[in-house]
């Protein structure tokens, strides 16, 4: 096949291009506008591939989009392209309308334009994969609120998002449904928790984290550290999505998770505690934990159900949180230089999100 991944120099789509060059014989069209988050350094292992090909384009720009299903006249599009962090959303919603909704629109409609001229079996065939999250669901029952057996996000869970990139997530995923109901495009969701792994952009926890753990500065936590998140290993997800856009049901939608529901405090804890292992010194690096304000809005509670990824696709997350969280640091200690390229200045690793 020739896959187009919109957003594949980000993180979770950079993991997903390595995967189908290093593990398939599909080829990769990755198309991607290298915002502040999209690195073409997390690549280099593919790069040279005669598989891949790279197109900087903006998912707002329709005649590029045009031009690229025209050129590479793709069998599959799998749509990560996207605005996605909480903090800059509070501050800075108009970038995520713009990118996240009307850069989806923009590329279902370049996609349908692309779908309805194809011969009829390369029509059946062809796939409109939307990758999204679980935070268009809004937050869950927390122990601290419900004791007894928790609830978790299922397909069938309604939406409530809390953030404006939750929400506009959650308007992109009404709008690829829709395409599928109103015109026929074959389109499938997946709603993804959070993800962890190398290569990540050290604005979201674990990687901001390391790093200033590293260099001796303060480690935030917000609120009480009490929120809850389900963790899944990055690689995890790229090969569950895979699996979705391959063998998944035109029309559906897949919830896929970690399996590892943890609070922020002892996701923190537990790095420090790896880290005084690994990169031992006179303090401990929990010493470091500050208690900051928390975000306005802020979910306290996100766990996913994955039974139907399991039971339909046979797929499961192949790593524990300890495993896939070692080998996270371990990524993280070994390729400083990766992290020193990816900052260039204008984010230094301040407090973002601060609404008054």
């Amino acid at each position: 096949m020739k896959i187009l991944i919109t957003g594949g120099a980000g993180f979770i789509g950079s993991a997903l291009v390595r995967h189908i060059i290093e593990n398939t014989t599909d080829a990769v069209i990755n198309l991607d506008k290298l915002t502040y988050a999209g690195n073409l350094d997390s690549l280099e292992k593919v790069s040279d591939s005669e598989r891949y090909t790279f197109e900087q384009v903006d998912i707002c720009n329709r005649s590029e989009l045009d031009r690229v299903f025209l050129a590479h006249k793709p069998d599959v599009v799998m749509h990560l392209a996207a605005e996605s962090h909480v903090d800059r959303s509070i501050i800075g919603s108009a970038e995520f309308i713009q990118t996240n909704i009307v850069g989806t629109y923009q590329l279902l409609e370049a996609a349908r334009c692309y779908w309805e001229k194809l011969t009829e079996s390369t029509k059946l065939a062809f796939r409109f994969h939307h990758i999204s999250t679980d935070e268009v669901y809004g937050d869950l029952p927390h122990p601290d609120e419900q004791g007894g057996e928790l609830p978790m996000f299922t397909e069938q869970t309604s939406y409530s998002p809390s953030s404006p990139y939750s929400a506009s997530k959650a308007s992109s995923d009404h709008l690829v449904r829709a395409w599928f109901r109103t015109y026929g495009l074959p389109t499938i969701v997946t709603n993804c928790s959070n993800n962890y792994g190398p290569y990540h952009f050290p604005e979201k926890l674990i990687p901001l984290v390391i790093l200033n753990a590293l260099e001796g500065r303060d480690l935030p936590i917000y609120g009480r550290g009490d929120q809850i998140r389900d963790w899944l290993y990055v690689e995890d997800h790229a090969r569950a999505l895979y699996k979705v856009v391959t063998e998944g049901t035109v029309g559906e939608t897949y919830n896929i998770g970690g399996h590892n529901e943890k609070q922020n405090i002892r996701v923190v804890q537990t790095i420090c505690e790896i880290l005084d292992v690994l990169v031992p010194k006179e303090s401990k690096y929990a010493e470091q934990i500050t208690y900051v304000t928390d975000r306005p809005g802020h979910d306290r509670r996100y766990a996913i159900d994955s039974s139907k990824m399991s039971e339909e696709l046979n797929w499961t997350p192949v790593e524990t949180f300890e495993t896939g969280l070692r080998k996270t640091i371990e990524w993280y200690l070994t390729n400083q230089q990766w992290c020193k390229n990816v900052q260039d200045g204008s984010y230094k690793r301040e407090r973002l999100g601060i609404y008054q």
